[in-house]
């Protein structure tokens, strides 16, 4: 008990296993370049605009729509157009990071 090693919390412990697991699968692990980190960077601003541009139109067409039944079609439809949105941006973020630039 005479190491000198500080002790490790349990995030870096966890972090120390999956790190071994992947190498014991053969996954490879890479640094993202600045370009690629640029390129998502404008990716995640590019969607969150168009978010939260989906949030006023959706706020304001509520606010003229009394009737439930329209009101919840107005509620599916920006669920829809969110989720399109975020799926969107996540497969462009996952194929800028596998892209070898």
């Amino acid at each position: 008990m005479t190491d000198d090693k500080p002790l490790k919390s349990a995030l870096e412990l966890a972090m120390e296993r999956l790190k071994k697991k992947d190498a014991d699968e053969g996954v490879e692990s890479r640094p993202l370049t600045d370009a690629q980190k640029a390129a998502i960077g404008e990716a995640r601003n590019f969607y969150e605009s168009k978010l939260a541009e989906a949030e006023v139109l959706h706020q304001s067409k509520l606010r003229k729509t009394f009737d439930p039944t329209d009101r919840e079609t107005l509620e599916q439809q920006y669920r829809r157009d969110r989720d399109r949105l975020t799926t969107e941006r996540d497969a462009k973020i996952e194929k800028i990071r596998s892209s070898r630039t």
